[in-house]
């Protein structure tokens, strides 16, 4: 299998992406993201003033197919993306996907300012002190942000690391299904190029993206992402502590965590276990907030935007403003985009938005930076 050295751009979004060979620079790939639960898939097109939705969807994984960003059953999920592709009539083969995990280090480092030349030199002599993989394992990239004043003299530049053996297993399972991977993406910055499309780029905010078993936090500061972390906690927990608890099957438990059924005299024990839990995630978020303001404590910040599928966890959003105490509402990543309601339901819309919000932030990219 052929692949070209990783890059990573940051374009007028701010969004940092690994970028394999070039492409036409009108050609929108389709966004696939791979989570542990499920796969979801978003296809947009350009209109004139701004993005049109053409399909999307998702599908369900089977049981630890994929775990912390890891192919455990490679023929399972490209069976479930390539049956998504001929359900939704997708014809289109050049596709993005973005990674997450532990196989995945972005960092942020401050270095003088120096040539691009002397860049890439400087981090290819000195990326061990960066990056806690060897470097034969790993494809590195950078990219120099450029925040230095003109009396400045050091520079913030972000790294990128992803373990090889993973990247190269995502391009070998989507090659074996005829589809074309011409972008890998790193989930945190896909979430924040959906919503920099959508939001002010002058707020701070942070982005927290629940799945099944990882959340994602990401806090932008002026357009900026100045804290980013993947946390491994998910909505899983949910499901199977209520499952658990009740002795009943994990669909069953799933339509109570959503508040698809209702809990009748199983309330208080459902409240006591999303307590539990989610205070746990409260905390995690609570560590990337204080951070923060550690660092930005003139800039605070102004609200919390929540999305992936443990963000539709019933209650969720009122939970997270009491502890937080900042305005938490859920992502909405076609609120700016077209959409025909004669083909896309907007109902269907609405409800599966937040858990779209990482795959339209692949979406949105042209296949050439």
């Amino acid at each position: 299998m052929q692949i070209c050295i990783l890059t990573i751009h940051i374009d007028c979004y701010q969004q940092t992406t690994m970028k394999l060979p070039f492409l036409s620079r009108e050609d929108l790939v389709v966004g696939v993201d791979i989570g542990s639960h499920a796969v979801k898939v978003c296809q947009l097109k350009r209109t004139d003033k701004a993005y049109g939705v053409v399909n999307l969807g998702s599908a369900t994984l089977p049981e630890d197919a994929v775990d912390d960003g890891t192919l455990n059953d490679p023929e399972a999920v490209g069976k479930a993306i390539a049956e998504l592709f001929k359900n939704l009539k997708i014809k289109k083969k050049k596709v993005g996907f973005s990674i997450s995990g532990y196989s995945v280090i972005v960092k942020k480092v401050n270095l003088a300012v120096m040539s691009e030349e002397e860049l890439e030199e400087h981090i290819q002599s000195e990326a061990e002190q960066y990056i806690p993989f060897d470097l034969d394992d790993v494809y590195l990239d950078f990219q120099d942000l450029k925040t230095n004043t003109e009396e400045g003299e050091r520079t913030d530049v972000m790294l990128v690391a992803a373990k090889k053996e993973i990247v190269d297993a995502y391009l070998e399972m989507l090659e074996n299904i005829n589809l074309q991977p011409v972008i890998v993406d790193v989930d945190g910055f896909a979430l924040e190029n959906t919503y920099e499309y959508n939001y002010p780029k002058d707020e701070n905010v942070a982005l927290v993206d629940i799945g099944a078993t990882k959340m994602n936090i990401n806090i932008i500061s002026q357009g900026t992402s100045v804290v980013a972390r993947d946390i491994v906690v998910g909505s899983r927990q949910l499901t199977e502590q209520i499952q658990n608890t009740f002795d009943i099957d994990f669909e069953e438990a799933e339509a109570l965590k959503l508040g698809h059924i209702p809990a009748g005299d199983k309330q208080e024990q459902i409240e006591e276990i999303f307590s539990t839990t989610c205070t746990q995630w409260v905390l995690e978020i609570k560590k990337a907030i204080d951070l923060y303001h550690a660092n930005h404590a003139e800039e605070p910040l102004t609200r919390l935007v929540l999305s992936g599928g443990g963000a539709k966890v019933s209650g969720l959003t009122d939970f997270l403003a009491n502890e937080t105490g900042l305005a938490v509402e859920l992502f909405n990543p076609f609120a700016n985009m077209t959409v025909n309601n004669k083909k896309i339901d907007s109902d269907y819309l609405n409800t599966i938005g937040p858990e779209m919000a990482i795959a339209t932030g692949i979406a949105i990219r042209p296949s050439v930076i």
